[in-house]
């Protein structure tokens, strides 16, 4: 249930929250590593050494350590860089750099994207604007692996003692999204049962 928008934080206040909760996040984020399935099935037949992106990565775990020890070339990329450095400092290996999803430009493709629970930290109208982003840094075949709400609307949560910003979009408007950038829709589920009731989608960019 959405909470007035007058009294709780909006998305241009996720940045400094994250920075300031990233120990009690880190501490708090569920390892049970329900997301395996999806990531599973973002990855199959992509060759050890693939490029790929966790976009608002976060401390790096459970799933930028998964795709990492997969033999995957990790980028991750956060707001954060308090949750960056906790990454760095156990995954060296790995490549972090700080940006905002809302205006990355990399220059550079990768062969997955994974923006769980990150994507939907944004506004409607920034969600909008994200899927030519995702295309640019997609090579051909290239997936896309994000969550969502289950429906269109906002809604507030917390990270540590604040509150913090989610909105989504309909399904039918993230499936019209996805075809209009040339992503094949290859999966999705709203609030799956075997994955802590999250909703999520798996896209692939056409050759």
């Amino acid at each position: 249930m959405a909470e007035p928008v007058g009294s709780f934080p909006g998305p241009d206040a996720i940045p400094d929250t994250y920075r300031r909760q990233a120990m009690r996040w880190d501490t708090d984020r569920a390892r049970s590593f329900f997301e395996k399935g999806w990531l599973l099935r973002a990855t199959e037949g992509l060759a050890p050494g693939a490029q790929a992106l966790d976009l608002g990565c976060g401390a790096g775990e459970p799933i930028a350590s998964w795709l990492i020890a997969q033999g995957y070339a990790l980028t991750g990329a956060d707001v954060a860089d308090e949750m960056l450095a906790l990454a760095r400092d156990r995954f060296p290996q790995a490549e972090w750099i700080r940006a905002d999803m809302r205006t990355l430009s990399l220059g550079r493709q990768f062969d997955l994207i994974v923006a769980w629970d990150s994507f939907f930290h944004l506004s409607p109208a920034a969600q909008r604007q994200m899927f030519p982003i995702f295309a640019r840094h997609l090579s051909p075949g290239g997936r896309l692996l994000f969550t969502s709400g289950p429906a269109a609307g906002e809604a507030w949560g917390r990270v540590g003692e604040e509150a913090v910003y989610h909105a989504s979009l309909a399904a039918g408007e993230y499936a019209s999204l996805l075809t209009d950038n040339g992503l094949n829709l290859r999966g999705y589920l709203a609030e799956d049962a075997d994955c802590d009731r999250h909703s999520v989608w798996l896209a692939q960019r056409g050759f």
